[in-house]
């Protein structure tokens, strides 16, 4: 039998018998769906005690020697020329696409009979969802005209407070997807946003599940009917200009979005999957390859918050998509490191980090594999989302309850207002998404707060100081039609139970957030901050005579797209540190996204207005500005700064040409 352990806190251990880890695969094809031979195994090889359907992705497609994609943090769509096949215990095998010039992202259905998976009939068509039968049989497609979609999986049965809604009047088996319906693009480069989907088995009934202004993916269904899924988080400046890749979960019917997995370990984490032991396993790195692999990680569905593990190490090789069996093994791809062979099937145990080599075609990736065998079938979860109803309401506990360990600058008070922003989905490749004010509000003395906002529109919320500086921001949430959706605090442990008390926002109406469009206020450079760098700072920092050119002239720089013109002093004022910041993100001036840690705020409000939890930023000396002999700013003029900054300090809707090309040189060395 090919068997090893995988590295442990002590390394990695001898194989128990010298094997060598070589599958010759002779396909013959039979007819118009089997082919044979046998897969050759090693002497005492692994066999399955059921089938299992798996994706075989064809050595040598482009991808695989491509550029990074999307700055080093997602894999790229791939599947091209792919086909799915059944391996049965003894060896021989069954492809079940041959129809297809490409079909991968299989999904078993828990009665084990059929199985959905994506396809394209030929090289031109969108990726559709189909479903066959595990014996070949009963081929139907389930989507049409919805443009691409990806990774289809079985749902739990929807239930409705009848009659709230025309989505779903009955109780019904869903299909959740991943899809771009919207035709968004990602808020780093141009590659299409994607967001979750749901729709019923004949394909009606489609419903857009999450507003993530950077791309959702890999949704899979929990025991308890939730889905899990990967979700770009770029919002949240404070992990860097390219965000971080985590892990969320939401119900069904897209209410409840909510962190499920810390942001312990690598910076994408992606591919989750659910034990039998109940854990949820997933691929993590910090430089995403190719076809997105990674190595193994996991946290416990009862403490995810608290429980990360590491399973593999990088000398183990390379890992994708895994998958459960049900003695809480699980089946995962794996490839060494260096490129050398292709991804084989294996089997894992994540506690012993006991590995068994279950199956390799070396012409091919074999990845996604999936066993057939029944399985108990997720919880139900109800719905009360009203389609017609255009808003949402949001209520927060306490902002002071928070996840800091030094809570000092946080306490009773030092929060004055609540900030709610906008987020604008891109409709052509821009690098940050632009933020539109939605309100501010005073929070109540006891932090408490609650709002009504426009549904599904994704939502920024930002804590403000009596400088009306952001003392923490939150990534994109939203709520659906009609929900009522709460939390406890701001950033706070969700697996701590509130103290029971009535809090002061619960007896008042919810304060209305959901001005017209036309009244939603952007902060941008060269219509708001221009004017007061024109008449305040030009005169001092102009032809060179101070480090930081301000010239107050408008003069265009070419672009990054060869068509936006981007101002001198914008260029100079969001300029990079030396040495850059983490994800490239920290510039000498301006730090997007979070004016607190901004040299030029210090210097314009005269002192240091970093909190403990920025970390090293707190003991950064400060030049007040502007010299005595000069006019200082205003409140006023101050506070558009302010807000310019944490809004991510846009030039009218673009971010600097010069922080978005380190970046990405800073993510593809």
């Amino acid at each position: 039998m090919a068997r090893v352990i995988l590295a442990d806190r002590r390394g990695l251990r001898p194989c128990r018998r010298q094997v060598t880890l070589f599958f010759g695969v002779a396909f013959a094809l039979l007819g118009v769906r089997v082919f044979s031979t046998a897969i050759e195994r090693p002497a005492g090889g692994v066999r399955l005690d059921s089938p299992c359907v798996v994706t075989q992705l064809p050595v040598g497609t482009d991808l695989e020697n491509g550029p990074p994609n999307s700055g080093g943090m997602l894999r790229a769509a791939y599947g091209d020329r792919a086909r799915l096949a059944i391996v049965f215990s003894d060896g021989s095998a069954r492809i079940l696409t041959s129809g297809f010039e490409s079909a991968c992202d299989p999904d078993i259905s828990c009665d084990a009979t059929h199985l959905l998976f994506a396809g394209k009939r030929t090289a031109a068509d969108h990726w559709n969802l189909y479903e066959i039968a595990v014996d070949g049989s009963g081929l139907r497609q389930i989507t049409r005209d919805l443009g691409d979609c990806r990774s289809p999986r079985y749902q739990s049965t929807l239930y409705t407070m009848p009659p709230l809604t025309t989505i779903a009047p009955q109780p019904a088996y869903q299909v959740t997807f991943v899809g771009n319906l919207a035709n968004n693009v990602n808020e780093y480069g141009a590659q299409a946003a994607t967001h979750l989907y749901s729709c019923k088995l004949d394909g009606s009934a489609v419903r857009r599940l999450t507003f993530n202004l950077s791309s959702d993916m890999d949704p899979v269904v929990m025991p308890n009917g939730r889905v899990l899924f990967a979700s770009w988080q770029r919002s949240r400046l404070d992990h860097g200009l390219l965000g971080r890749v985590g892990l969320f979960g939401v119900n069904i019917d897209g209410t409840d979005f909510a962190l499920f997995a810390g942001y312990e370990g690598r910076r994408v984490k992606h591919m989750p999957s659910i034990t039998a032991g109940g854990l949820a396993v997933f691929i993590e790195a910090d430089q995403v390859p190719w076809d997105g692999s990674g190595q193994l990680s996991c946290v416990q569905l009862r403490r995810p918050l608290h429980s990360y593990r590491q399973i593999t190490r990088e000398s183990d090789g390379l890992f994708h998509s895994p998958s459960p069996l049900a003695d809480g093994r699980i089946l995962v791809s794996r490839r060494p490191a260096d490129g050398s062979r292709t991804h084989g099937v294996w089997r894992l145990d994540p506690s012993s980090h006991e590995a068994e080599l279950v199956f390799d075609d070396p012409r091919y990736h074999d990845v996604q594999a999936k066993c057939i065998y029944p399985r108990q079938e997720p919880d139900g979860r109800s719905s009360g989302v009203t389609e017609e109803d255009p808003r949402g309401k949001l209520y927060c506990l306490n902002v002071y309850t928070s996840d800091l360990e030094e809570p000092k600058g946080m306490t009773p008070g030092s929060v004055t207002r609540l900030r709610v922003l906008e987020g604008v989905p891109w409709e052509t490749g821009q690098p940050l998404a632009e933020r539109r004010i939605l309100g501010e509000i005073p929070v109540e003395e006891d932090g408490s707060f609650k709002i009504e906002i426009p549904a599904n529109t994704p939502i920024e919320l930002q804590l403000l100081d009596a400088d009306g500086m952001a003392l923490r921001s939150c990534g994109w949430i939203w709520a659906k039609n009609g929900e009522p959706r709460g939390c406890i605090g701001c950033h706070e442990d969700g697996e701590l139970v509130p103290e029971n008390w009535f809090v002061d926002a619960a007896g008042d109406d919810a304060v209305d957030l959901s001005p017209p469009s036309e009244q939603r206020r952007a902060v941008g450079f060269r219509r708001d901050v221009m004017p007061i760098i024109a008449r305040k700072c030009a005169k001092c920092h102009n032809q060179g005579k101070t480090p930081l050119d301000l010239d107050g002239d408008l003069a265009p720089v070419q672009g990054p797209d060869g068509k936006v013109p981007l101002g001198r002093s914008y260029e100079n004022l969001l300029a990079p540190a030396e040495p850059p910041g983490e994800g490239g993100a920290l510039g000498k001036y301006v730090h997007p996204g979070r004016a607190r840690t901004s040299p030029l705020v210090w210097h314009i409000f005269g002192r240091n207005t970093s909190r403990p939890w920025d970390g090293a930023a707190q003991q950064e000396p400060v030049k007040p500005m502007p010299p005595a002999e000069s006019e200082p700013l205003g409140d006023e003029e101050k506070r558009t700064l302010v807000q310019w900054i944490d809004m991510g300090a846009l030039w009218d809707g673009s971010a600097s040409a010069t922080v978005r090309e380190t970046a990405q040189e800073r993510a593809n060395p």
